[in-house]
């Protein structure tokens, strides 16, 4: 299959009526807009409340009040720019700032402004950094997707890693495999690079995203089998989002599908109340109902998935909601807090950890670790991480580019 077509002006989309990508227009001059032909091929454009279409075409509820830029207070794990250190053992390197198409409810879409440069082209103070750090065991390549580099560029960043003996794991968040999944199983060097370096001791693990089962068609799955058999361990991660997978069926099909692909079912994500994602948000005892509702239809596979939230405190496990309490548990924690058992009161309104009374009580607001220039950029104060950007470097774009 032919390398899709990359489309950044919503006016090229003819299916969407002239008067509705008007209107659209205005979204797309706050929040960037891209997406692909192939992925468009997935929408049901008869159905207007098409999931496919929700997560990529802007919708006029972008444009409420809510939330913050950077709501998990990300800015305070940068050590030097391009890379994050919040938990012990576990090291973020941002090394793209574009993506195969963009989520409307992405908690990065920061990124996507034309005045943040957080990803780096040059990853070198990062590697330095880790290379420095004997408890890094595993370094997640995150952005935009890093499967929007160029190979040979992933190759040098890979290679540099697994010079670094202390790093076991390396991590690859990327929407590829459901997004493009032929820039993945077409580009033979890309299987060989993984097939190099994922080795019996020192896995590459795949961390895909995928909200809808409908995203799992056969293209998607030879993506899966490729990565299989090229020794990558493949999981998955997806926010439970209003409009769009806010159904049990819905969670209970893709958990299952997942692990009929031989993909982990891995996080269920509480949506991060970030700016633009109103239409998006459901509350906390609904999607706790809601998951428990779907892992009820599926095997013990599907039941390994966890819900979470990923707070700027940590990530924050809900065990159970129950009577107006929240049950939660830290799974991760930025200041060394793991395990720790929580019980709040969850009025029925309350869409975050911030929502619950008393949550103050365990947690501080982050101090930065690296100290940034000024900018004018975000109305919370936020300020981008300085340096060169990641390159838009695509090989799936290559041959194509976007129009």
């Amino acid at each position: 299959m032919p390398q899709p077509r990359y489309i950044t002006d919503i006016d090229r989309i003819a299916a969407i009526p002239e008067e509705e990508r008007a209107q659209l227009k205005k979204i797309t001059e706050k929040y960037a807009f891209r997406v692909n032909e192939y992925y468009l091929g997935l929408i049901d454009w008869s159905d207007p409340n098409d999931p496919i279409r929700r997560l990529v075409i802007p919708n006029e509820g972008e444009l409420l009040e809510y939330g913050r830029w950077d709501a998990s207070d990300e800015e305070a794990n940068y050590v030097v720019p391009g890379c994050q250190h919040k938990y012990r053992t576990t090291a973020l390197l941002l090394v793209s700032e574009v993506c195969g198409a963009y989520c409307r409810y992405c908690f990065r879409k920061r990124l996507f402004q034309k005045d943040v440069r957080e990803a780096m082209a040059d990853v070198t103070p990062g590697l330095e950094y880790i290379a420095a750090h004997p408890e890094i065991n595993n370094v997640l390549l995150t952005g935009g997707d890093p499967l929007m580099l160029a190979t040979r560029k992933l190759r040098l960043i890979i290679e540099r890693l697994r010079e670094i003996p202390h790093v076991r794991i390396i991590r690859i968040g990327t929407k590829m495999p459901v997004f493009n999944p032929m820039r993945i199983y077409e580009d033979e060097e890309l299987l060989a690079l993984i097939r190099e370096y994922s080795t019996a001791d020192r896995r590459i693990y795949i961390m895909a995203h995928v909200d809808h089962p409908r995203e799992i068609t056969e293209e998607a799955k030879r993506c899966f089998q490729a990565l299989h058999d090229a020794g990558a361990v493949l999981v998955n991660q997806t926010p439970v989002l209003k409009g769009i997978n806010d159904d049990p069926a819905v969670l209970a099909e893709l958990l299952d599908r997942l692990s009929w692909a031989g993909v982990t079912p891995y996080y269920f994500f509480i949506n991060r109340p970030v700016a633009g994602n109103r239409d998006f948000v459901l509350p906390l005892r609904r999607v706790y109902e809601l998951v428990e509702e779907a892992k009820a239809r599926t095997s013990g596979l599907g039941k390994r998935v966890r819900l979470t939230m990923s707070h700027s405190s940590g990530k924050i496990e809900i065990l159970a909601i129950e009577n107006g309490k929240a049950y939660l548990k830290y799974h991760q924690s930025r200041d060394g807090h793991y395990g720790k058992f929580m019980v709040l009161d969850c009025p029925d309104d309350a869409a975050w950890f911030d929502d619950l009374p008393g949550n103050e009580r365990y947690w501080n607001k982050p101090r930065r670790k690296l100290r940034l220039p000024a900018s004018a950029a975000g109305e919370d104060g936020r300020e981008p991480v300085p340096g060169r950007p990641a390159a838009e470097d695509a090989e799936a774009e290559m041959a194509a580019g976007a129009r």
